[in-house]
């Protein structure tokens, strides 16, 4: 990881992990933000909840 990422924010760091591990799986784009949709939705019911 070169050094201006790992002084990133956090959520910086997220979302380049993520990016690495759906595009080292070969999962068609579509798909991939079908996913994202749901993925928001359960994190934003959460947040909402506390």
């Amino acid at each position: 990881m070169s050094n201006s990422l790992n002084q990133a924010p956090e959520h910086i760091k997220l979302a380049v992990d993520l990016i690495m591990i759906l595009e080292q799986h070969d999962i068609a784009p579509e798909d991939i933000l079908k996913a994202l949709e749901i993925i928001k939705d359960d994190f934003e019911k959460k947040l909402a909840a506390n």
